[in-house]
């Protein structure tokens, strides 16, 4: 039995807690189609873009966008100070 089509798509951008994701997806009733992205600790993003049926599962491609970089110590990034 097919499922019901769907399309959706949220994003979160909140600088001050360095949150930054976003998620889509659409489906036609047996077929989803969707692309998540999250920001990483490094700064890089990481980008899965996926399909999924009810014949062969799920199946992703994942990616990364920047280059990673690493902050020398806690004074480095703005936050909780002790």
């Amino acid at each position: 039995m097919p499922g019901m089509p769907f399309e959706f798509e949220y994003a979160v951008n909140d600088v001050e807690t360095a949150n930054d994701y976003a998620h889509k997806a659409n489906s036609d009733g047996d077929v989803v189609t969707g692309e998540y992205r999250v920001q990483l600790p490094d700064g890089r993003t990481q980008v899965v873009r996926y399909t999924a049926d009810w014949k062969t599962g799920y199946h992703a491609d994942v990616s990364y966008e920047g280059e990673p970089q690493y902050p020398q110590g806690p004074s480095s990034r703005p936050g909780y100070k002790y």
